[in-house]
């Protein structure tokens, strides 16, 4: 395994915070299985058992409570157990590798690289700003002034309701 919080990390991390989006007015739960392996999960490289399933659900819901700042980052330490962090050397120096069952690797992975986005990019993960929409998003701009998930849905969206909101003001 490459060293941790990679930028697939990262993208894993946003995956699941996205994993209950809002499709055509009705939530979703994309870690939601009927009776088989879970699809996004196995897509994520898990392996897609019920006990990874309910495990990252909770994780997802903690994070995305977190993230919206109704629970205290304190909320996560019980996801923390059993995950371990080993050093390793390679030709670049020295690595961690994350030690942890097969079960809790994927939930543990976006833990760590929330935990990286946290201490290098703070404020920059947050939830979308339309109050209709479930998802997330990591600001990358430099200015730091992203505020949906999606310009081309949620912010065409939210400008033109303010924009027919102002015409009708008007008239």
């Amino acid at each position: 395994m490459p060293d941790l919080a990679t930028r697939e990390d990262e993208v894993l991390l946003l995956d699941l915070l996205n994993s209950t989006p809002v499709l055509n007015g009705v939530p979703q739960d994309l870690l939601v299985v009927d009776g088989g392996p879970a699809p996004w999960v196995q897509e994520q490289g898990g392996p897609g058992s019920a006990a990874e399933v309910a495990h990252l659900r909770l994780l997802r819901d903690t994070l995305q409570a977190v993230v919206r700042g109704d629970e205290r980052p304190e909320a996560l330490r019980p996801f923390l157990t059993g995950v371990h962090l080993l050093p390793t050397i390679h030709s670049g120096g020295l690595g961690w590798r994350l030690a942890v069952d097969d079960d809790r690797r994927l939930a543990a992975r976006a833990l760590v690289a929330w935990g990286r986005v946290q201490e290098t990019m703070p404020g920059r993960l947050r939830p979308c700003a339309n109050e209709e929409c479930r998802l997330f998003l990591l600001d990358r701009s430099k200015p730091n002034t992203a505020r949906w998930c999606s310009m081309k849905v949620c912010g065409n969206r939210m400008k033109a309701r303010r924009h027919y909101e102002r015409a009708r003001r008007i008239d």
